[in-house]
C-alpha cells in the first residue's frame, strides 16, 4: 500500500508504576531508543524538568535519535466541568507554546476517567466546548490537537454512543487518537470505529487486550494489527505514526523489556503482511 509506518512509544507504560518509577525523562528516552523506536509520545506527568526547558528536551531527543510524536496531557477536570473550562483552555495555551517548539508534534488531550455527578449529555456538551476551544488555542501556535478517549474508571468517552455524542458535537477539525485497547474495552469494533470516524484519525495507539478485555502484550490478544494498520493508512489525515502503549502486568514488571518486545513483534507483524 506504500504506507511508510513510523513506530513510536508512549511513556504511560512507566507512568502506571506510580511511586515505583524513580527514573526521569532521560531514562525514558534511553529505553525507548534502545528498543528501536524512532518516536516518543510523552505525558505531562513524565516530562519532568524539561517542562521548563523545551530547548533542552529538543537536544535530548536529538541525542537519542527520537522524534516527539505527541505530548499527552490531561486535567483533573476531565475537560467536562463547567467551572474549569477557562482554566483548562488557559493551560492548553501554555502546552501549545511548548509543543510548538517541536515541528510536527501533536497534542493528545485525554478524557475524563472520574467525573462529578450530572447528566451525561451535559458533560458531553462541556467536553466538546473545551476540546474545540483548546483546538483553536493550539492552532494559534501552529499545533494540531487530537482527543484520546479512555476505558478507565468512570470515563466520559467509553462506548459507541459516547464517541458519537462527542464527535457529533465537536468541530470536525479536532483530531482523534484511536486506541485499539480502549475501543475494544468499550464494546466497539475497532474496524467499525476507525471506518466511521476515519477523517479524525491523526495517529494510532496500539494496545492489545484478551477476549475478556484484560490488557495483553501485543500479539497475545484479539487486536487485528494488520487490519488496524491498513485502516490507518487509508485515513486522509494519518501522520504515519503507530504508537505502542503497554499496560499489561508484564509491562508492570519490566517496562523497558515489554516495549522492546512489542517493537520487535510489531515489526514482524507488519513485515509478514507486507506493510
Amino acid at each position: 500500500m506504500g504506507q511508510d509506518f513510523r513506530l513510536g512509544c508512549q511513556t504511560f507504560t512507566w507512568e502506571m508504576l506510580g511511586a515505583g518509577w524513580t527514573g526521569g525523562p532521560d531514562d525514558l528516552l534511553a529505553a525507548i531508543a534502545a528498543a528501536g523506536y524512532t518516536g516518543i509520545e510523552i505525558t505531562d506527568k513524565m516530562i519532568g524538568h524539561y517542562i521548563d526547558d523545551p530547548a533542552g528536551f529538543a537536544a535530548a531527543l536529538d541525542r537519542a535519535g527520537l522524534t516527539l510524536v505527541a505530548y499527552a496531557t490531561a486535567s483533573a477536570s476531565g475537560y467536562c466541568e463547567a467551572s474549569q473550562v477557562a482554566a483548562d483552555v488557559a493551560r492548553m495555551r501554555e502546552t501549545a507554546r511548548f509543543v510548538a517548539r517541536f515541528p510536527g508534534a501533536l497534542i493528545s488531550m485525554g478524557s475524563a476517567t472520574v467525573m462529578s455527578p450530572g447528566p451525561r449529555a451535559a458533560k458531553h456538551d462541556i467536553a466538546a466546548q473545551v476540546y474545540d476551544a483548546c483546538f483553536e488555542a493550539a492552532a494559534a501556535e501552529g499545533v494540531a490537537l487530537a482527543v484520546h478517549p479512555s476505558s478507565h474508571h468512570d470515563t466520559l468517552i467509553f462506548d459507541e454512543a459516547d464517541y458519537a455524542a462527542l464527535f457529533d458535537r465537536m468541530d470536525p477539525r479536532v483530531g482523534w487518537v484511536p486506541d485499539t485497547g480502549h475501543i475494544l474495552r468499550g464494546g466497539q469494533s475497532v474496524a467499525a470505529a476507525m471506518t466511521r470516524w476515519r477523517d479524525r484519525i491523526r495517529y494510532v495507539h496500539l494496545k492489545d487486550v484478551d477476549a475478556a478485555g484484560d490488557w495483553a502484550m501485543l500479539g497475545q490478544g484479539v487486536v487485528d494489527v494488520a487490519e488496524v494498520a491498513r485502516l490507518a493508512a487509508r485515513a486522509p489525515h494519518f501522520t504515519g505514526w503507530l504508537v505502542l502503549e503497554e499496560e499489561s502486568e508484564t509491562a508492570g514488571r519490566d517496562p523497558a523489556a515489554a516495549v522492546a518486545t512489542n517493537h520487535r513483534v510489531l515489526r514482524q507483524m507488519l513485515a509478514a503482511e507486507g506493510l
